[in-house]
């Protein structure tokens, strides 16, 4: 399963909501990877923390052969790094990703990603963080992934870019990856006291959009959680913010085994 956290407005927890569902997704066992695209790389200096500085390999290098040409590129692997979580791997990214953005964009290099994760057989979940940008690496994640999910902070301001972020999805599904769903909007930076975000929330799922059911709260342990380089499982296992990451976790798989079932009877 790959799964892409997207969203074109800039500070809406993308990286954060990443690393924490892998975490979670590692610390029930099962073989995580995140791909950092962003060349922010926070999901890289979350889960890696001052390692990140000191790295040989990154998303930069992964990319930049795909326009050199090389007779015998460096494998996906090479670029993988191990975290200091059991089971949770990282493509970690670094701010020279930025420059080689154009030139992919040019060189029209948008499926070598999904190329590249569909021949990695050693793990069974992939998370990828991307830039608050529509360009080339968002654009080669959702075309990479099998589901996207979509942060959501309760103002006005994101209610409105929340149409247009769809309807570019949905563009990229009716032009280059028609299996993408939209698998949810995880509503983050909660305040369940107040009360324009329960009423943004209230409007948009009466419009049938995808809210999901479990919201995240506003907490300043997370930033805890930023400068120890600890998602919230790890940090934290009884925290209140660490329980909604938990519910989220386990709703996204209860709808991918209903999915996954009606898929059956339907071939059945």
């Amino acid at each position: 399963m790959k799964r892409v956290v997207f969203n074109q407005k800039g500070g809406v927890g993308k990286s954060t909501i990443t690393c924490n569902l892998a975490a979670i997704s590692a610390a029930r066992g099962t073989r995580t990877l995140v791909v950092d695209l962003d060349p922010q790389s926070n999901s890289t200096h979350y889960l890696l923390g001052s390692a990140a500085n000191n790295l040989e390999n990154t998303a930069t290098g992964f990319f930049d052969q795909m326009l050199n040409f090389k007779l015998r590129p460096l494998p996906t692997e090479d670029f993988i790094v191990a975290t200091p979580f059991e089971n949770l791997s990282l493509l970690p990214a670094d701010a020279a990703l930025e420059e080689l953005q154009a030139k992919l964009e040019s060189r029209y290099k948008i499926y070598k990603l999904r190329e590249a994760l569909d021949a990695l057989d050693e793990f069974d979940e992939i998370w990828i963080d991307t830039p608050p940008a529509l360009h080339f690496y968002t654009r080669s994640a959702l075309i990479a992934a099998d589901a996207c999910l979509i942060p959501f902070d309760c103002d006005e301001f994101a209610r409105r870019a929340l149409y247009s972020l769809l309807d570019n999805v949905t563009e990229i599904q009716a032009d280059h990856n028609a299996d993408l769903i939209v698998e949810g909007i995880i509503v983050n930076q909660f305040q369940s006291r107040a009360t324009l975000p329960q009423a943004i929330v209230e409007e948009l799922r009466s419009e049938g959009l995808p809210v999901l059911a479990a919201m995240l709260s506003s907490s300043v342990k997370i930033k805890e959680s930023h400068q120890q380089a600890l998602p919230m499982i790890h940090l934290d296992r009884n925290h209140k913010l660490t329980n909604e990451y938990l519910s989220l976790f386990d709703e996204l798989e209860a709808a991918r085994a209903a999915r996954a079932t009606a898929a059956t009877k339907k071939r059945a």
